[in-house]
């Protein structure tokens, strides 16, 4: 395996907030990693002292295996940036925007209109060549900052919450172009607050709490770590009742958000669940696989059991 990113023990204060507290996380050559955590974890400072926007209190960060030097024109060569917040110019046309940051990454000029050009096509962009960047919907406004953050070849792609504020459709788009990145070899790492999106697109994933990483492996992996081989959801008047049934089942109990969810131990059919429910007032069941969501609020979340003791 070859590692294309290496972090190591990371902290970052803002005032009296310890945002990141020894994080740690190898990203290898060709993968999707995935960070997810709740808001406030530290994903976003992780990013942007990857790429240089933020300095860390303490840590070390490699990158292909040479040291990050704050400000060095290696980090600006190998990374491709896709922030939250634009970072395009709204007066510009996506070619001219494509332009100017293909001379800032330092794209020679005999290359630069054909990289153009290339990307213009590959993000479907050819239908919005007259429409300036602050004109674009959500999707394609996402599209032109995709094309921008890959104009110089990045070894690695860094991309926060790349789909935040675009409609299903837009989203779907752009997670099929991520997936096209992602089968090209490109390396990716991203933040996302769409557990389906983390599970469809990334090779691993690492679950983030308290400023550093609380679990990480593939999406298999994550999912193996919950007790479960499926999820009931339940609805009852009685919720006592329920989670004493499981109790006598042997089936764990969680709750997220005032829902009641039972991990079932080994598979059943749906009537075999509803019959070993009957008598605890249930009036609403549905049996699903285990997602990644479920291992988030395994995991990191705040599911708990709920088991009760008789």
């Amino acid at each position: 395996m070859t590692v294309a990113l290496q972090i190591d023990g990371l902290f970052k204060r803002f005032g009296e907030q310890q945002v990141l507290n020894g994080f740690s996380l190898q990203v290898a050559r060709g993968d999707v990693v995935g960070l997810l955590g709740p808001n406030g974890c530290g994903k976003s400072t992780v990013l942007n002292i990857i790429c240089q926007l933020l300095q860390a209190d303490a840590g070390q960060v490699q990158l292909m295996g040479r040291p990050m030097i704050q400000h060095s024109a290696h980090a600006r060569t190998c990374i491709g940036y896709c922030p939250q917040q634009s970072a395009l110019y709204p007066d510009l046309f996506p070619q001219e925007n494509i332009q100017f940051f293909a001379r800032l990454y330092g794209v020679p000029a005999a290359q630069r209109n054909a990289r153009v050009a290339e990307l213009i096509e590959r993000f479907g962009l050819v239908p919005y060549a007259a429409t300036r960047a602050g004109l674009l919907s959500g999707g394609w406004h996402q599209r032109l900052s995709l094309a921008v953050a890959l104009v110089h070849r990045p070894e690695l792609l860094v991309l926060d919450e790349p789909t935040v504020a675009v409609d299903v459709e837009a989203r779907m788009d752009l997670w099929r172009l991520i997936e096209g990145l992602r089968d090209s070899g490109t390396t990716i790492l991203l933040t996302s607050h769409h557990l389906a999106e983390a599970q469809r697109l990334c090779n691993r994933v690492a679950l983030m709490r308290n400023g550093k990483v609380a679990a990480e492996g593939s999406v298999p992996e994550l999912i193996s770590r919950v007790p479960g081989q499926a999820v009931v959801k339940v609805q009852s008047v009685d919720k006592q009742a329920v989670m004493h049934r499981a109790l006598e089942l042997g089936w764990p109990v969680r709750q997220h958000a005032g829902e009641i969810s039972l991990l079932l131990p080994h598979h059943l059919s749906f009537r075999e669940i509803v019959d070993a429910l009957e008598g605890s007032k249930v009036s609403a069941v549905s049996v699903d696989p285990v997602t990644l969501e479920d291992a988030y609020l395994e995991l990191v979340g705040d599911s708990y059991d709920l088991t009760p003791i008789l």
